[in-house]
């Protein structure tokens, strides 16, 4: 072999080490996209919203019930999205120093990929339970096996959610924070 083409197994797998490393930049664009994605939902608050406050003299009670249980599950899901972007963010790409800073999150000083998973999955609850409320209201509109099916996968999510919660709780502390 030549000198030249042959490194040495440090260099080379120090070179490896950097590139996967720096690999976790390439989820910043996905971030930026989820910042776009919770810009959709501001729209569509504000439309809904707007209808909501248009429509109060002729819309009935459920009507209203609906609509502000949407305006509920957008902010639901906007939160969501929130959790998402900052959480994996700071988990996954970079920390964003936000130490001492009136408006850093509570939770963020202590998240990591399994407290992300745990509050993610509570979050999708939270958006399933108002899903499954709106059905409810909704009933005489719709089939049984629609309300069935959606109170089945609500009771998937839940289950979901507490394997993940005691599977997290199994691991060592040194683990898990």
């Amino acid at each position: 072999m030549k000198p030249e083409t042959n490194q040495p197994l440090e260099t080379r797998g120090k070179f490896l080490s950097t590139l996967l490393f720096g690999s976790r930049w390439l989820q910043v664009p996905l971030y930026l996209g989820l910042i776009a994605a919770q810009l959709v939902y501001v729209v569509h608050f504000m439309v809904e919203l707007e209808h909501l406050i248009v429509g109060t003299l002729t819309l009935t009670e459920e009507k209203i019930m609906l609509i502000v249980l949407g305006l509920i599950d957008v902010v639901m899901i906007s939160n969501l999205l929130i959790m998402v972007i900052v959480g994996g963010y700071e988990t996954f790409v970079s920390r964003l120093n936000l130490e001492g800073h009136p408006d850093e999150p509570e939770w963020l000083s202590h998240v990591n990929a399994n407290v992300l998973k745990v509050k993610l999955a509570t979050a999708i609850i939270g958006i399933s339970s108002i899903h499954l409320l709106k059905t409810f209201i909704n009933a005489p509109n719709l089939e049984d096996k629609v309300m069935l099916w959606q109170t089945v996968i609500h009771l998937a999510f839940i289950l979901s959610a507490v394997s993940i919660a005691y599977i997290d709780r199994l691991m060592p502390q040194s683990v898990r924070h």
